[in-house]
């Protein structure tokens, strides 16, 4: 039904706290939560008065900021709908429910919901977000979408967004819906919701899976959505000047390639740069794909410039500064706020198989930092006057993890003792001294103990190091040799996916594979390399999220919460803005934090090192 008077409004509110929880969710006109206009609200309660179990749902819809004819006239000559609540008193009752702890709200998705909702003054208290519960429950097994869940779950498909707002350039935003339109649609939201959650909710408890939620899933929303809220700030001047050298840096490799191959061509273009390199130059290595063209994937390309070929590295250079250009100097300012001129990007929980998150809008997690114009990137990523940023990162966390889970005597011994990892390694494989040892033997060791996390085969550490694959398979197995226990791991970790379908990580987080068993064998390789690096990787990103759900409390605790802010997480990094005056106070806090992230659930048994600087740009920070 449409809620459209204050006495009805209310009526619902009261039912909401008699049963003690109701489905909450938003409609907006933008999937930007910073910029989204809130256009109305849905709810849901289970209905006691006719059956006290409380299966029964009705669901409502709020209309607020509807446009047809009416009264309210804006500057444009569109009028706002007649015969609904006006928008500050339906807030205001609003605000009541939502920040009232004891009613449980629940939503899909909920972050989303929280920042919009906190841009209007409301700070949801007591929540459930069954995107969040599904995750945890089946991680890798499945989307988290609400139609996908409401189709595997209830058997039910809910209508389409394009059907209420029309698809491409007849497409509308949800303030030109038809009321009645929206209704259906935004009041199914929430019915469904809470569907979800009657079913979900007690799948968590069945396969022991509370923990995890109410740790490391639900406590993190309200931290996220505030990261997001607060953005940072961006040098434009910088990123322009960055774009130009970047221009020219690829114009330049676009002539010495137009030179190798005596004639200009689309370089973009795969299937003339395929026809060129394989069909006209005759390369080696040549495959085509399913569509009939050659492949110049990445790897096909690598391959062939590890092989000594001059036009395959030039063109590799040339795409990842064409990529840096397009994806970060030239796109980074379309994202500054109008209002806030900061970037405010967008952090998804449930969006990878091991617990890391992502982010989008812009993505910040795959800036380069393995290369110079990479670094020079985040240099544009400023504090504001009076402030320093603050990049605070955990050291090698993901081979201090393996040293816990695979009982490496060699590594546990050596971090305890703080000896440089990459060192002791090829101390261990290749006979040389610790003291004085060449940079060239330490690289190679540093290549393979991250290499083997992830499952790299021999090509891959070949490519990596410049050597024979030969030579590449020849460390890997002395590598396994010295350290039989990460072998051991390996095999253990792939025979109890096999059995089960999923790994573990050190604090109970499920990433389902199901694939392992798969008659593919290279699917069922994929597979156990990714089953093999998800205890690892997911057990660094719970630290991690234990660390932010922590941290927040601690700087309010040191009175330090308004003038230290956590703005930004990238994979094992996180980014604060601190007053000047206050860098030297934040960073112990924040280091101890971070460190001691798995206290009191798991007593690490090698240390977690944390390194910060405070400097005006990330770069600088970093």
């Amino acid at each position: 039904m449409t809620i459209r008077d204050l006495a009805t409004l209310d009526a619902w509110i009261a039912a909401a706290r008699e049963t003690g929880l109701v489905a909450f969710d938003t409609e907006t006109t933008s999937l930007d939560a910073m910029q989204a206009e809130l256009v109305g609200f849905s709810l849901a309660i289970a209905d006691n008065s006719k059956n006290p179990s409380g299966t029964d749902i009705r669901a409502a819809y709020v209309p607020l900021l509807h446009k047809t004819g009416g009264n309210d006239l804006f500057s444009d000559g569109v009028k706002l709908a007649e015969n609904r609540i006006p928008s500050a008193v339906a807030l205001e009752r609003l605000k009541d429910l939502l920040e009232d702890p004891s009613v449980l709200k629940i939503a899909q998705n909920l972050k989303y919901d929280y920042l919009v909702m906190k841009r209007h003054g409301v700070s949801i208290a007591s929540f459930d977000d069954t995107m969040l519960m599904s995750y945890v429950v089946d991680a890798g097994a499945g989307t988290h979408g609400m139609d996908s869940l409401s189709e595997k779950w209830l058997g039910h498909q809910p209508i389409p967004y394009k059907d209420v707002a029309g698809s491409g350039k007849s497409s509308v935003s949800f303030d030109y819906v038809d009321i009645d339109k929206a209704t259906a649609y935004a009041a199914e939201d929430a019915d469904v919701t809470l569907r979800l959650w009657q079913v979900l909710k007690p799948r968590l408890a069945a396969k022991n899976l509370n923990v995890v939620y109410e740790r490391l899933e639900r406590p993190l929303v309200p931290v996220l959505a505030r990261m997001e809220e607060r953005g940072i700030t961006i040098d434009r001047q910088i990123l322009s000047r960055l774009s130009g050298e970047l221009a020219q840096g690829a114009a330049g490799l676009e002539h010495e390639i137009y030179g190798l191959v005596g004639e200009s061509f689309n370089i973009g273009s795969p299937k003339q740069l395929g026809d060129i390199l394989f069909g006209r130059l005759g390369l080696p290595g040549g495959a085509k794909t399913k569509t009939g063209q050659w492949s110049t994937s990445a790897q096909v390309l690598e391959e062939l410039a590890l092989e000594g070929h001059e036009l395959p590295r030039k063109i590799v250079d040339w795409r990842q500064l064409t990529k840096l250009k397009s994806t970060y100097t030239d796109a980074l300012p379309g994202f500054v706020h109008p209002e806030t001129k900061r970037v405010h990007t967008s952090y998804a929980l449930a969006a990878t198989t091991t617990g890391r998150l992502s982010s989008s809008e812009p993505n910040l997690q795959n800036i380069p930092v393995r290369t110079a114009e990479g670094r020079k990137i985040r240099t544009a990523f400023i504090s504001t006057p009076g402030h320093k940023l603050v990049s605070a990162d955990y050291s090698q966390i993901e081979l201090r993890v393996l040293a816990h889970v695979a009982e490496i005597p060699q590594l546990k011994q050596a971090f305890s003792d703080g000896i440089d990892i990459h060192a002791m390694t090829a101390s261990e494989m290749f006979g040389v001294p610790v003291e004085g040892m060449p940079s060239e033997i330490r690289r190679r060791a540093k290549a393979i103990n991250f290499g083997i996390i992830y499952g790299i085969s021999a090509f891959g550490l070949a490519n990596q190091l410049s050597i024979e694959r030969s030579e590449a398979g020849d460390y890997i197995k002395k590598y396994f040799e010295r350290f039989p226990g990460i072998r051991d791991y390996m095999e253990s970790t792939k025979a109890f996916a096999r059995e089960n379908g999923y790994v573990e990580t050190i604090f109970g987080r499920r990433a389902h594979y199901p694939d392992i068993r798969s008659s593919n064998p290279s699917h069922r390789a994929f597979n156990e390399r990714a089953a093999i690096n998800a205890p690892i990787q997911g057990s660094a990103a719970d630290i991690i999220r234990r660390a932010m759900v922590k941290m927040e409390p601690a700087l309010e605790q040191a009175g330090l919460s308004q003038r230290a802010r956590m703005l930004l997480q990238v994979h094992d990094e996180l980014i604060f803005e601190v007053e000047d005056a206050d860098v030297e106070r934040a960073i112990p806090l924040i280091v101890s934090v971070m460190e001691n992230a798995a206290m009191p659930a798991l007593d690490m048994k090698v240390p977690l090192k944390v390194d910060a600087r405070a400097a005006h740009n990330w770069d600088e920070a970093h």
